[in-house]
């Protein structure tokens, strides 16, 4: 199995960018799934890396990809390919909560992991922890695990003070986020690499810590008991 991103996956993608229309992409539709090809063995790849440290939900690269066609019914983008790939996996749940995502294009290939978009009964679980575990969350957030492979922490926030908690609250910094969100950018030239499997696979094994934190706030209650 090839787990290695091949140039041609990335020519490919530059020459769609330049010509995205039906006529070229149906012309050229051999080379697509020649790259395709390359991009799902490299996602099978993963995926069974993943899983000697984590237990997935998603365990096949069909699940995994998105497709390249564009959904214009709703979009101001009215191109009908997006050129790039993208995947997303998914971690067993309900144990286990989290997912992790990764964009494969030139110049802007990166992984993201976290929450991007909790229900509003996860979103206020995850705020009262804040509120009730500041210290425990800027600890967690300034670990070097997450500082050296993410940064900080990204996500929308609301501009005020969420209804409920008090502005005078030492987290309300924290409290503001509504996403919980990490990325990773990578050149081309890394992502072209022969151990880039190895890094994506070590940047996201590296988010476990938080990971494990919001399975237990989101797989209790406030009290600590589990919830049913």
């Amino acid at each position: 199995m090839n787990a290695i991103l091949e140039k041609a996956t990335f020519d490919f993608l530059k020459k769609l960018s330049a010509n995205n229309d039906r006529d070229w992409f149906n012309a050229n539709k051999p080379q697509y799934d020649r790259v395709k090809t390359n991009v799902e063995q490299f996602m099978d790849a993963l995926i069974a890396k993943m899983n000697t440290h984590d237990r997935l939900e998603t365990l096949s690269v069909k699940k995994s990809l998105y497709r390249i066609h564009n959904d214009v019914r709703f979009a101001k983008d009215k191109t009908p390919y997006n050129p790039r790939f993208a995947g997303y996996l998914r971690r067993s749940k309900p144990q286990l909560r989290g997912g992790y995502y990764i964009w494969i294009a030139p110049g802007v290939t990166r992984v993201g992991c976290g929450f991007a978009y909790p229900n509003p009964d996860d979103l206020r679980r995850i705020r009262l922890d804040i509120s009730a575990n500041p210290g425990d969350w800027r600890k967690m957030l300034r670990s070097k695990a997450i500082t050296s492979n993410f940064g900080e922490m990204m996500g929308e926030q609301v501009k005020t003070t969420p209804r409920g908690f008090s502005a005078d609250d030492p987290a309300v910094d924290l409290l503001r986020f509504k996403q919980y969100w990490f990325e990773r950018r990578f050149t081309d030239r890394e992502a072209l690499s022969p151990d880039f499997l190895l890094q994506v696979n070590k940047t996201f094994k590296s988010i476990r810590p938080f990971f494990d934190y919001m399975s237990d706030v989101l797989g209790t209650d406030l009290n600590g008991e589990p919830i049913r």
